[in-house]
């Protein structure tokens, strides 16, 4: 009686690790739609304008409010995409250290800052006539607080995680890294801002500063970490 063979094994192939999808499209998006934000609404009234006067302008400009409320809404999807992609991407990269959670947190945390920022804004643009100016005054104080040291703050905080861990892992140019963690030094002393006026001119250097820096993070993120091949390090016998 022939007994039949016991079926081998069959062997898995390893799986390549996944990096997600490409990360410099939502970056450019995020980077457009910033920049249509500003463009719509560069006649804002500053921070420290009357409550009279944001009232005024919220009544006179109201469509222009709400499509700038829109764009900033808008830009906080692509925002949360990047902080995602750029997780996946750490980890995909072998990165276990707190960095890559940092990357989403903080990216999380920026976007949630702007879409506060969006929806206080389009109340605002929404005021009727016998609304208090007191009342337009709050809507733009919270509006300015979430979407200014609010999103910088935590946008500081998406750049240092990635900073600090391309730096230590090598994944990036060490120029990129150090501009990383300037802006990301920069953007937390804007929390000072809450405090004293005067330190306000932070928050654009780091938002705009910052999403440029992204676009050549995105740019040059690696997929994967380059192989190195081990050299004998045996050497001949003397004769």
């Amino acid at each position: 009686m022939t007994v039949a063979p016991a079926p081998q094994p069959s062997k898995a192939r390893p799986r390549r690790p996944q990096s997600g999808p490409p990360l410099l499209a939502p970056v450019l998006a995020f980077a457009v739609l910033t920049v249509a934000y500003v463009i719509v609404n560069s006649s804002t009234p500053h921070p420290d304008a009357s409550g009279a006067v944001v009232l005024h302008y919220a009544q006179a400009h109201g469509t222009a409010i709400k499509v700038g409320a829109l764009l900033l809404f808008s830009s906080a999807l692509p925002l949360a995409l990047s902080a995602a992609v750029l997780y996946r991407r750490l980890r995909a990269l072998g990165i276990t250290a707190p960095g890559s959670a940092i990357t989403l947190v903080g990216g999380v945390l920026a976007a949630s800052a702007l879409t506060l920022s969006a929806m206080f804004a389009w109340t605002g643009g929404r005021l009727p006539a016998d609304a208090s100016p007191a009342l337009a005054r709050a809507l733009a104080d919270l509006s300015f607080l979430s979407g200014g040291p609010g999103h910088v703050v935590m946008y500081a905080l998406f750049i240092a995680g990635i900073s600090v861990t391309g730096l230590m892992a090598g994944l990036l140019p060490r120029a990129i890294t150090v501009t990383g963690l300037i802006l990301a030094a920069v953007g937390l002393v804007a929390i000072l801002t809450l405090l004293a006026p005067g330190f306000a001119y932070l928050l654009p250097l780091v938002r705009f500063g910052g999403t440029l820096w992204l676009i050549f993070v995105a740019a040059l993120m690696p997929r994967a970490r380059p192989r190195t091949t081990s050299k004998d390090q045996t050497q001949p016998a003397a004769s």
